[in-house]
């Protein structure tokens, strides 16, 4: 009886493997099809069944299920997903993902994950290097919220290392400090870590959305006359929606001036180390005490592949080590420093640097330096034909579309030069064009991103994500990530859809 349930399985994944090639990788990424097919969640509930019944249903029934959770998904591989910042498929690191997902195993001891922990082993010094850290460490986490809050806590030992055995009673009110552009985990990590949102100080903003260090300085300053301890501060490289990159240079001398604790979310901006050519935009780097940084965005990894650094080589172990016995026990018959499990606050955690290894091995340095380089200024020369590579144009496409909106009646940039590939930008109807630009004006054009996106999903053509900022005073626009290959008909569409969705407002 066993050998035809085996056969079936296998015959069910294999089916399961083949929708995932046809609609994931090649109808997903086909502009013939939708990014997102749209229903509301009552009628997804009634298309999907949830509810789990007393027998098993068939493998049939399995795969239509498989079929519709991949119809009613997002497709992040279309040319046209611009929502995020990450975006697309990556077939090597997809294979990592197989390969881990299949041997289903935890990346806390190297007796049941040696690959992996090598692989993760070899991948942080690798990226340490790059950063300029000569004796550093990390590890790869669940995202950059939880590499930037593992920071603050790793940052909080480093300042009073009792902190891990006494906690934080008696002493006095340690402050972090971030730009108004930084992500909003700066705030998450304080409430979790026991700090309270209250002891969160953000730091004022030039028009490009970079932290100015005067102020910085000023509000060091200040907390200081209070009496209470500035002791981090999170440095953004690449925000989430202005694409900013903060002067590290200017930002590093203040920290060390006060003692504060520098840490660098390069969630998004990371990818930039990779080129020679523009990786000044991070100039200053490696004065950072840790530094977060995201593969699966500028890189194109898939999610989830996150990595934490930090200058010195033996505070994660420190500050997160309990020493369970059942698990990292002293006399094991191999080198345990490659036990990883006592460095991370989890125990499970899975193998992401893998799939981030493969993919690495199968492109090399070079061609993840020409990436960036031909994005960010070589392909200023390219001819259309080009786009028909892998390689990702991405700056090239994003001062194009600069260029093409400017040109185009009815669409403002909210920054006319970003420092990376955010485009971000507001449509005006026509009935609103020409008008007096009062406070009214300005509230009723917040109005319009909202509606423009519902009918932008609700058509599934593309996807694009909106927000405002308050603190600049600046009401809802639309915000493009270049990360996806694209051509300059797709830039055209937008444009063109823009007018179709929102014409009539």
């Amino acid at each position: 009886m066993t050998a035809p349930v085996a056969n079936d399985v296998t015959s069910f994944l294999d089916k399961v493997h083949q929708l995932m090639i046809r609609e994931c990788l090649e109808k997903g990424k086909s502009r013939d099809g939708k990014v997102v097919e749209f229903l509301q969640p009552g009628e997804l509930q009634k298309e999907m069944q949830f509810p789990v019944g007393d027998m098993p249903e068939s493998h049939d029934k399995l795969l239509e299920l498989c079929e519709k959770a991949v119809r009613y998904s997002v497709k992040t591989g279309h040319p046209r997903f611009f929502n995020q910042l990450y975006a697309g498929v990556d077939p090597y690191s997809l294979a990592g993902s197989w390969i881990t997902d299949a041997l289903n195993t935890n990346s806390h001891t190297y007796e049941v994950a040696p690959v992996f922990l090598l692989a993760e082993h070899y991948l942080v010094q690798k990226m340490c290097s790059i950063v300029g850290y000569k004796d550093g460490d990390g590890l790869f986490n669940p995202g950059g919220t939880f590499s930037n809050l593992t920071a603050v806590h790793v940052a909080r030992y480093q300042y009073n290392k009792q902190v891990k055995k006494t906690g934080l009673f008696g002493m006095p009110q340690m402050i972090l400090f971030a730009s108004d552009q930084a992500h909003y985990s700066i705030s998450t990590a304080a409430s979790f870590l026991g700090f309270g949102l209250d002891s969160v100080v953000m730091v004022k903003t030039d028009e490009r959305g970079c932290m100015d260090p005067q102020d910085f300085q000023t509000k060091i300053q200040e907390t200081k006359a209070k009496g209470d301890i500035p002791f981090f501060v999170q440095a953004t490289a690449g925000s989430t929606v202005l694409g900013s990159f903060d002067d590290l240079n200017a930002v590093s001398a203040i920290c060390q001036e006060h003692g504060v604790w520098l840490h660098l979310d390069a969630a998004w901006g990371g990818g930039v180390l990779l080129s020679k050519t523009y990786r000044h935009l991070m100039s200053g780097i490696e004065k950072c005490d840790s530094v977060a940084w995201n593969p699966h965005k500028m890189m194109g990894a898939n999610l989830q592949c996150s990595v934490l650094l930090t200058k010195q080589k033996g505070l994660l172990l420190e500050s997160n080590a309990n020493r369970a016995e059942y698990l990292f026990q002293p006399d094991k018959f191999y080198d345990t420093s490659f036990d990883a499990g006592d460095k991370s606050i989890q125990c499970g955690r899975r193998a992401d640097a893998f799939k981030l290894w493969l993919m690495w091995k199968a492109k090399g340095d070079k061609a993840f330096e020409n990436e960036v380089d031909k994005a960010y200024e070589k392909s200023k020369e390219l001819q259309s034909h080009c786009f028909k590579m892998q390689t990702v144009f991405i700056l090239y496409l994003c001062r194009l579309f600069i260029k093409k909106l400017k040109q185009r009646e009815g669409f403002r940039l909210v920054l006319e030069n970003p420092q990376c590939t955010n485009v971000s930008f507001w449509y005006i109807p026509p009935s609103m064009r020409g008008q007096t630009e009062d406070e009214e004006w300005w509230k009723r054009l917040g109005q319009v991103a909202p509606k423009v996106k519902e009918r932008m999903t609700k058509a599934g053509n593309m996807l694009i994500g909106f927000q405002p900022v308050t603190n600049k005073g600046w009401v809802n626009f639309f915000r493009i990530i270049f990360r996806n290959p694209v051509s300059e008909q797709d830039l055209d569409f937008i444009i063109e859809e823009f007018e179709r969705l929102g014409g009539d407002l």
